[in-house]
């Protein structure tokens, strides 16, 4: 049986990262990047998929596990009947993204304990074995273009396509594990010294930890948890171009046994502004910096031609295929590699990058006179299809609809070219922007309203509620006391909520062209808790969160999506997009002010504002 997504622990050094369980398997890797294909794939398979355990040889009385505070480091101690040991996983940054390694040590912490080693290699997703050679230091393993070295003073047996070893390990004393990764074309390189390589990566996440501006004093109730979720996005990050991909994992899926498997490690214009706005009001600047330069880079070129989502160095090509030789997880297949939604058009889009680069220059960020430019060609071609029928924010596979959401976003493109010109400085035909944003909000009001659910749906004409409409307010498009804003809270509470968390929508009510039902999202949660803070509600809004940071596994980790009735996390893992709204939620909550009016400026004016009624 497969293991509980939330049994997993993330490790990573900003190229790529592993997921490892708490039995101590590292079951999902992929070389050199989080692109790349894995060479351990028991996540979505079995151990002949790929996997590296080291774990007690005999039985074990008992686990417990933990992050290095302020690090990625994770510390994995097993109690058996003839002492303690903890192994100490973490990937060591490096200087050249041609050389990945990943450190395991084996530290003696009182008697003395047996211990068993398991590696087995597969490239390309599970289904290619290396030609493996013993060397002095350990074992070398080459397939194409890939090349692993095993260096150890532990003697290694193999047999069956598979390498073991067993040792003792006694209080005080530390056994050494690297697997090295590089081309096979080019040479490897001796790997430092693991301990100080330990040292050095232990002193480099605290100290980047350690300058998190959230509530700075220690013991406040939610440092920890914000702390957690920035770390987590910091090892998402791909450092050589600062995209940040949306998971590490492919094809966990949102329904145990289902097709709602997708790949993920990829990087979404659609989280821009909210990744944005997370790291610049906790501190991190540079990271900000680096994410909109990678977002600019990505979205450069004709505006007709604007993707949804990009590669981690903005290649625009991810074509969608399957891997029918791996099961998936607990069954739910297929395996995808790719990402369809990537021909999609989502109108939205534009709204989120007008957003994230008007937020940029608020919070004086590097001025870009070519990307100023940009962005005016970029609203000239959406005067033009602002209009039309997309996919949505929720990459629907069912055809085009008039989205509310969508048109919301499109009034947030125009609405952010205005705001540029009249609070930053710029140059732009306003006064056309501003009879575009007063067309497009008459539009939603007119159209996406629904008398008979005093909400607005998720589609023109459609009943269905979507909680991407919680935004509303956030985004500006309506300021939070006007009626239909909580005409549609409420309406989301009674229609979308299971056991108080959010679903994104129902597809019984609203097709998505794909079977069966999926877990409530837990961005979509953390949006309800946000609506309720710009609602004055702050107990429910407190209550919501405390329940959001509940879900999280032990090691402080969230999936996409969470299913309430076996209460078990789901899709893939972990979820930047969750992580970044705990932190912005935090943020909120802490501050004497909603994430709007820290944002955008964001009250609509009074002439459109009674648009539609009420």
């Amino acid at each position: 049986m497969a293991k509980p997504i939330e049994d997993y622990g993330f490790i990573g050094n900003m190229l790529t990262g592993a997921l490892i369980a708490r039995d101590g398997s590292l079951d999902w890797l992929c070389l050199p990047r989080f692109d790349s294909d894995a060479c351990f794939a028991a996540l979505l398979g079995g151990p002949e998929h790929g996997r590296w355990q080291i774990a007690p040889a005999g039985e074990i009385v008992r686990t417990s596990r933990r992050y290095r505070p302020g690090t990625a480091i994770l510390e994995t101690t097993f109690e058996t009947a003839e002492g303690r040991a903890t192994v100490i996983d973490f990937m060591p940054f490096t200087d050249d993204e041609r050389y990945v390694d990943v450190v395991r040590l084996v530290r003696g912490d009182a008697g003395k304990v047996r211990m068993r080693m398991e590696l087995i290699m597969r490239f390309g997703y599970g289904r290619l074995v290396p030609w493996v050679r013993r060397q002095g230091y350990g074992l070398s393993a080459v397939t194409g273009p890939d090349a692993l070295q095993l260096h150890t003073p532990v003697e290694l047996h193999g047999a069956n396509f598979t390498t073991t070893a067993e040792f003792s390990v006694g209080a005080g004393a530390t056994v050494p594990f690297t697997l090295a990764y590089h081309p096979s074309h080019h040479p490897a390189r001796l790997p430092e010294n693991a301990d100080q390589r330990l040292e050095q990566a232990t002193r480099l996440w605290c100290d980047w930890s350690g300058r998190c501006q959230h509530e700075r004093q220690e013991g406040h109730p939610w440092r920890e948890a914000v702390v957690r979720s920035l770390i987590t996005l910091k090892a998402l990050t791909f450092q050589p171009t600062g995209g940040i991909v949306a998971a590490p994992t492919t094809s966990l899926p949102e329904r145990l046994g289902g097709i709602r498997n997708w790949d993920y490690r990829f990087c979404w214009i659609r989280d821009a502004t909210l990744t944005l706005y997370a790291l610049l009001t906790s501190g991190y600047r540079e990271e900000a910096e680096a994410w909109r330069h990678w977002l600019l880079r990505a979205a450069a070129g004709d505006p007709k031609q604007l993707q949804i989502m990009y590669g981690l160095g903005g290649e625009r090509r991810l074509t969608e295929f399957d891997l029918p030789w791996l099961p998936g997880y607990a069954g739910s297949s297929p395996v995808r590699v790719g990402n369809a939604a990537h021909e999609q058009r989502q109108l939205d889009v534009q709204g989120e990058l007008m957003d994230t680069l008007y937020v940029a220059r608020k919070f004086h960020l590097e001025p870009d006179d070519d990307a100023w430019r940009f962005q005016k060609t970029m609203l000239e071609q959406l005067a033009r299809d602002w209009n039309k029928p997309d996919e949505g924010i929720w990459e629907i596979r069912s055809g085009k609809r008039h989205f509310t959401h969508s048109r919301m976003m499109c009034w947030a493109a125009f609405d952010r070219g205005i705001k540029a010109v009249e609070n930053q400085g710029l140059t732009g035909p306003v006064e056309r922007w501003r009879v575009l944003r007063d067309t497009i909000h008459a539009d939603v009001c007119r159209h996406g309203w629904n008398p008979d659910k005093q909400a607005f749906v998720q589609y023109y004409g459609g009943n269905a509620l979507d909680a991407s409409l919680l935004l509303m307010a956030e985004v500006g498009f309506l300021p939070s006391e006007d009626p239909r804003f909580v005409g549609t809270v409420e309406a989301i509470e009674r229609e979308l909520t299971v056991d108080g968390l959010v679903l994104r929508y129902r597809p019984e009510h609203a097709p998505d062209g794909l079977p069966g039902h999926e877990g409530v999202f837990l961005a979509c949660s953390f949006w309800l808790a946000d609506a309720y803070i710009m609602l004055g509600r702050r107990d429910d809004a407190e209550a919501l969160f405390e329940r959001l940071l509940g879900l999280r596994n032990d090691l402080g980790l969230l999936a996409e999506e969470f299913d309430p009735r076996s209460g078990r996390q789901l899709g893939n893992f972990p979820q930047a997009f969750s992580h970044i709204a705990l932190v912005n939620t935090a943020n909120n909550l802490a501050s004497a002010y909603g994430p709007a009016e820290q944002r955008a400026d964001h009250r609509a004016p009074a002439t459109v504002r009674a648009v539609g009624g009420g």
